[in-house]
């Protein structure tokens, strides 16, 4: 195919695609940022050109919190080993939830054969940035919780007894999951209404986004969320839930200057032969229960040790 005369089309036409592409010099420094990279993370070009990608943006980006910085980070990877990493995990989207995303970063290389930057390309796996039609007729018929946008409490109630019932004739295995927003009220007293909204609704998106796109999730109430998991089995259902918490816990909200990060508990428990949807949810919460109290435990023994004496 003949050159384009003007190299400039060429950056044209990657700032116009879909699908996100940030190009990242060899200090981390941002210098392209396309229509598709808005899309998935919710933040503009002028947001990040020229900042570094550590600044709590690309699924690199937070070194306290993220799963993939250090030696396993990607971007690291590509400039170390002069070919292309795939990159498998989550970024921060600028709402403050978690976005699951896919995609490969490659090695950019100058005349003389030096690796000069790096390419990132990337796919959100199940981005949801404005509401779909689907999800404007489910708020139409009231099948949507008003503040977070999930399923609420009647459509999840609805899906636990489909769910079963499907157990009970197909033996489809299920678990479910109770995530709850720990000392809510404490915080809502502490920052006001609005923060406790955003975050809420950073825990509900985080959530539906971990969760593959065959299971459901929703609130459960004013402080809880529930997840069913389709085809988990009791053996997967530990993995499954610190997985859910560690994505949970690393979202947040910037709410006048301070960063405000989610403390989440989580119960679970599998579907059993002849359960209800009321005692599914009962072992749920009964597992968060003693998950909170071991939590406390735990931090009440720490502070013993911390605040004893010295001998």
């Amino acid at each position: 195919m003949p050159a384009f005369p003007d190299p400039e089309i060429y950056r044209t036409i990657l700032e116009g695609l879909k699908t996100g592409i940030c190009v990242v010099d060899r200090q981390r420094k941002i210098l392209l940022w396309n229509d598709g990279a808005e899309r998935i993370t919710g933040y503009l070009r002028h947001e990040v050109v020229g900042h570094s990608c550590g600044e709590n943006i690309l699924l690199h980006c937070d070194q306290k919190k993220c799963e993939l910085c250090g030696d396993r980070c990607p971007l690291t990877a590509a400039f170390h080993d002069a070919k292309p990493v795939e990159a498998v995990g989550s970024l921060h989207h600028k709402s403050g939830h978690r976005t699951p995303v896919h995609g490969w970063i490659i090695p950019i290389r100058d005349e003389h054969g030096s690796i000069i930057a790096a390419a990132h390309s990337f796919d959100g796996q199940r981005v949801v940035p404005v509401p779909d039609r689907r999800d404007t007729d489910l708020a139409a018929y009231g099948c949507l919780d008003v503040l977070t946008g999930v399923a609420n409490h009647a459509m999840m109630q609805s899906h636990l007894r489909e769910t079963l019932g499907t157990f009970a004739e197909l033996h489809v295995p299920f678990c479910v999951v109770c995530a709850q927003l720990d000392d809510l009220a404490q915080f809502r007293a502490s920052y006001g209404k609005e923060a406790a909204t955003s975050l809420l609704r950073v825990v509900a998106q985080t959530l539906e986004n971990t969760l593959r796109p065959t299971d459901f999730a929703g609130r459960w109430s004013d402080d809880q969320f529930l997840g069913i998991l389709i085809g988990c089995t009791d053996a997967a259902l530990s993995d499954v839930c610190q997985r859910i918490r560690r994505m949970m816990t690393s979202g947040g909200i910037q709410w006048w200057g301070e960063e405000l990060s989610p403390a989440v508990s989580i119960g679970h428990t599998a579907a059993q032969a002849g359960d209800t949807t009321e005692s599914l949810v009962q072992r749920a919460q009964q597992s968060l229960k003693e998950n909170v109290a071991r939590q406390r435990a735990r931090a009440a023994a720490v502070g013993q040790r911390v605040g004893a004496p010295k001998g």
